[in-house]
């Protein structure tokens, strides 16, 4: 018999994986605070996937897809001049919306409520299985070769955009690959938590980090460890007390966050103490 013949041990794999993917892809989407913009685009990957599900095509490619067009457009939107910010803002809440309600649509013009769909939003770690496993590691790592290969291109586009575009870089493709980066983790993601719950695990780790140290490299260690330490516990007490895991990792993630903000030396009731 095989280790990953246990559905446990398969959960729990796909929690380290998927905790330390996050935590790593986290911190540039807190350092270029495009945190609305990848919400923007977990609900608007939705009616991808339900129409991948009508037309019996596979629900990651459908998402993909639509993650695609997406990009494409939170990109267009998120490179407005500055004060057109609040217009842009504005419009990705718009494409947010829009995008959910297209596949609460499509979804109801289906016959019944699809099994893999209620996966797809809000996640069934328990039952994931060997091809779960296989994709999220392949994905991440291609997203984590990305990363590693272009860690000072993406860091000096999150912190002076302008001076890169001064020095010659490609922003708008760096700009467009980013985007991919996390709409490909969000697809990853949603067997562990669904799409509706990844940037908990997105973000939370990541911004938890940063309360923690300024420095990049520490930051990235945190995050990818309170990630895939959040992962692993939550899904530890959502089988001990028989809950849902995606809710269970998320609320675990969002307590980690407030400690943090309470002791940690970047935390905001700390900052006002020593002020």
């Amino acid at each position: 018999m095989s280790w990953l013949d246990s559905y446990t041990h398969r959960a729990l794999l796909e929690a380290a994986m998927v905790g330390a993917l996050c935590g790593a892809i986290g911190l540039h989407v807190v350092l270029r605070r495009m945190s609305f913009f990848a919400m923007a685009m977990t609900h608007a990957t939705f009616p991808g996937v339900v129409l991948a599900a009508v037309l019996g095509i596979d629900i990651y490619l459908g998402g993909a897809a639509m993650g695609l067009l997406v990009c494409l457009c939170v990109l267009a939107l998120s490179r407005r001049r500055d004060h057109q910010a609040q217009g842009a803002t504005t419009a990705t809440g718009i494409v947010l919306a829009t995008g959910f309600a297209l596949g609460v649509a499509l979804l109801s013009a289906t016959n019944g409520f699809n099994r893999n769909l209620e996966a797809f939003m809000t996640g069934s770690i328990v039952t994931v299985t060997g091809q779960d496993l296989a994709t999220t590691a392949c994905v991440g790592a291609v997203v984590l070769l990305v990363l590693g290969v272009l860690h000072k291109e993406l860091l000096y586009g999150a912190f002076d955009p302008e001076g890169q575009r001064a020095a010659g870089y490609p922003v708008a493709a760096l700009d467009l690959l980013m985007l991919l980066l996390v709409e490909a983790v969000i697809v990853v993601t949603a067997p562990a938590v669904g799409v509706m719950l990844a940037m908990a695990l997105i973000v939370g780790p990541a911004a938890t980090a940063r309360l923690w140290t300024d420095r990049i490299r520490t930051t990235i260690l945190i995050s990818v460890g309170t990630g895939t330490g959040s992962c692993a516990l939550g899904l530890e007490l959502s089988t001990r007390w028989n809950l849902a895991a995606g809710g269970t990792i998320a609320l675990v993630i969002a307590v980690a966050f407030l400690v943090s903000l309470l002791v940690a030396p970047n935390g905001g009731v700390r900052r006002v103490a020593v002020a």
